[in-house]
């Protein structure tokens, strides 16, 4: 399950996309704006081309880590549309750190092998599970750096966003209700069609009981902020909570799977 299962050319080109957002992570603002704009998207289309072949070439796997891998990279295809949006938004080190180690991280876990007989819905459901994890992931990056502009208005000091707290708020509940609308989808759908997506009955375990869970902790948050609100610290708190029980309910679960138990899903 542990790069063994990994072939010289996944290696390769997992390498060279990780290398790829090291570049503008390293160079700093000693790169100018162009050369850092087109470093960013060819690190951008080699992380890409890497979860293509992973999820669609010879030998398509899945498992926690590419799910990782392509939470990453929608929170960076995310942050490239807002960015030519709102010019003011400065992470670019931090995201090209994080691409960087989620390629990685899927090259050293490449996960279990798709079987080619498995349900055609299986990838619709899969799309929109690991969509919603993208866009809630997006959410606590927002929830986050809204924080951190919060405490640096309260010290006094220059924040490290330009934008207004109210546009980061509103960004980080725009992207936490599209994320719930999706997971609402995912859990219908996983539900609904539980026989033909695994072959199985409807059943209670780790992944079910948790992403509920999360399922529940949005429902409450959104409900609140509508009705009540709720905004600041709290309202943070629950947003990060949520996404804790969702992250734990499949790539936790996964996790202990292929490398704890060592087993083969």
């Amino acid at each position: 399950m542990i790069l063994a299962s990994t072939s010289f050319a996944d290696i390769v080109l997992s390498l060279t996309a990780a290398g790829a957002y090291l570049v503008p992570a390293a160079a700093g603002e000693r790169l100018a704006m162009p050369q850092r704009r087109i470093a960013a998207v060819a690190a951008w289309l080699l992380h890409a081309s890497v979860l293509g072949w992973m999820l669609f070439g010879d030998d398509p796997r899945f498992g926690f880590a590419p799910a990782l891998s392509v939470t990453a990279w929608l929170v960076l295809t995310v942050y490239a549309v807002e960015q030519e949006v709102f010019p003011q938004l400065r992470l670019r080190w931090g995201l090209a750190l994080l691409g960087a180690a989620a390629v990685l991280l899927a090259m050293l876990f490449p996960g279990s092998p798709r079987h080619p007989a498995s349900s055609p819905l299986l990838p619709v459901h899969l799309a929109l599970g690991i969509a919603s994890y993208g866009l809630f992931a997006a959410a606590v990056l927002h929830a986050w750096v809204l924080r951190r502009a919060e405490l640096a208005m309260r010290r006094a000091t220059a924040p490290a966003v330009g934008l207004p707290l109210l546009t980061l708020e509103r960004l980080t509940f725009r992207f936490a209700t599209a994320g719930f609308v999706l997971l609402t989808a995912t859990l219908v759908a996983g539900t609904v069609f539980s026989e033909s997506l695994y072959g199985r009955a409807w059943r209670w375990d780790h992944k079910t009981v948790l992403s509920l869970l999360a399922w529940l902790v949005f429902a409450v948050l959104l409900l609140g902020r509508s009705r009540f609100g709720w905004r600041g610290r709290g309202a943070v708190r629950v947003l990060y909570g949520g996404s804790l029980l969702l992250l734990l309910a499949y790539v936790g679960s996964r996790f202990v799977l292929e490398v704890v138990l060592g087993r083969v899903a």
